[in-house]
């Protein structure tokens, strides 16, 4: 589904290395067509194939250059789109994906620029039913089809739902600080995106196929974490983790189910929320991961916390869940194993990342229940056990440059881009 302005651009990032992954629930077996894979949780296609170790040259499919941009890739019907800088604007663009040519591309936007990183889209998109949804850093929104890349329809955060843009200055926080990357949700013919308005459209409900709106709902801010969707206690809702507040909204009304406030400075919140049970995990650098309990009863919602783990606060790293475990990264250039029931740090792991802890990234993918694949911000691909009792690490080698991707596995090849603060490369790897 990170986050480089907060670094959060991260999140939706995959700036650095643009990798390709499968895909389920909105694509063809073996896609994927949406930030963080088919269910936004990291996990690969079912029908991945798995991984013993890595090889020690994994073979280099194709390499095109890519224009600055700090999003991470999908892939689905043979195609992989990605955005990235062209000449002051931000564009989506389409490649194919066994040579990596191009097949077309788009004007989404103007480009923004702050100190976080070079004037370049933060956002990834997302691709249902022959349409691709992409977001500028912005606020604009817009359809394209995925075969030609015509637009459908846009609508734009400020001009038709009142949120603010103002950039870095004073104590603007959240998206209207460092741009919109939280990727929309989009299924059954509906998209559910963080508007980030105050003004009654925190969160908003669109028609996929022209764009009306369904519902507007909350009065949140938006932060960089996409939106999560699931079903707790019998009630189908959007999740995220805004500004100022975790949130749960009806996803068929837009009514304000529960709130559970959390600010920290500049609202630096980038984690896409994990939902187990009735328990939705996230976190950040300041809060660390919480693990919260939402229930329904005596037709009332309610919310509280039941654990908090410091040891394993998350910055602009997204972590997987594997069963009731959560494989991630910490806030001491450290890999991290904890439980999703009570937040216990099961085992730590140093080593594998050496930059700076306030910047450090790595994209994690989970290939069925037993191996956790990781590409860390120097290039680097880990291959680890996804074992609660002690680190095993299964392989590692050398692919890319340094980045922040969020890398995509899809029928054994790796798709992802290379290059941060700069322009760089989309590439596929065999592994």
């Amino acid at each position: 589904m990170v986050p480089c302005p907060p670094l959060a651009t991260l999140r939706s990032l995959a700036v650095a290395c643009l990798i390709v992954v499968g895909i389920k629930r909105t694509g063809m077996a073996g896609d994927w067509p949406q930030w963080r894979g088919p269910d936004r949780t990291g996990h690969a296609s079912k029908d991945e194939p798995q991984l013993a170790t890595l090889t020690a040259t994994p073979r280099v499919v194709w390499k095109v250059r890519a224009g600055e941009g700090f999003g991470s890739p999908v892939v689905t019907g043979g195609r992989v789109f990605g955005l990235e800088t062209r000449n002051g604007k931000e564009v989506l663009r389409a490649l194919d994906a066994t040579e990596g040519g191009e097949l077309w591309s788009a004007v989404i936007d103007s480009t923004f620029t702050d100190s976080q990183g070079p004037p370049a889209p933060r956002g990834t998109p997302v691709v249902v039913g022959g349409q691709v949804y992409a977001q500028s850093c912005r606020g604009e929104l817009v359809c394209l089809d995925a075969s030609s890349g015509q637009r459908r329809w846009a609508v734009n955060y400020t001009r038709d739902f009142g949120a603010n843009f103002f950039g870095e200055k004073g104590n603007a926080r959240g998206s209207m600080r460092h741009g919109n990357t939280g990727s929309p949700w989009v299924e059954e013919g509906w998209v559910w995106a963080s508007a980030g308005s105050t003004n009654g459209a925190a969160l908003v409900a669109i028609d996929a196929m022209t764009g009306g709106v369904r519902w507007k709902g909350g009065n949140e801010v938006a932060s960089y974490a996409a939106p999560m969707m699931a079903s707790l206690d019998g009630t189908r809702q959007v999740i995220n983790f805004m500004a100022d507040a975790a949130v749960g909204l009806d996803a068929k009304s837009g009514a304000v189910l529960w709130r559970y406030p959390l600010k920290t400075d500049f609202s630096r919140h980038v984690i896409t929320p994990i939902i187990f049970g009735n328990q939705v995990i996230l976190g950040s650098h300041q809060t660390g991961l919480i693990g919260l309990r939402v229930a329904y009863k005596g037709g009332v919602w309610t919310v509280s916390e039941m654990w908090n783990s410091r040891e394993a606060a998350p910055n602009v790293a997204c972590p997987v869940k594997i069963g009731d475990w959560i494989f991630g990264l910490g806030p001491q250039q450290n890999v991290i194993c904890v439980s999703a029931i009570d937040g216990h740090l099961q085992w730590s792991k140093t080593g594998w990342i050496s930059t700076t802890q306030d910047k450090a990234h790595a994209g994690f993918i989970a290939i069925g229940e037993k191996t956790v694949l990781m590409l860390n911000d120097t290039g680097e691909l880990i291959l680890f056990a996804a074992n609660a009792t002690e680190c095993l690490e299964l392989g590692r080698v050398q692919v890319c440059g340094s980045n922040w991707c969020n890398p995509a596995l899809s029928k054994g090849r790796l798709y992802l881009r290379e290059g941060v603060r700069n322009s760089g490369s989309w590439m596929c790897l065999e592994l």
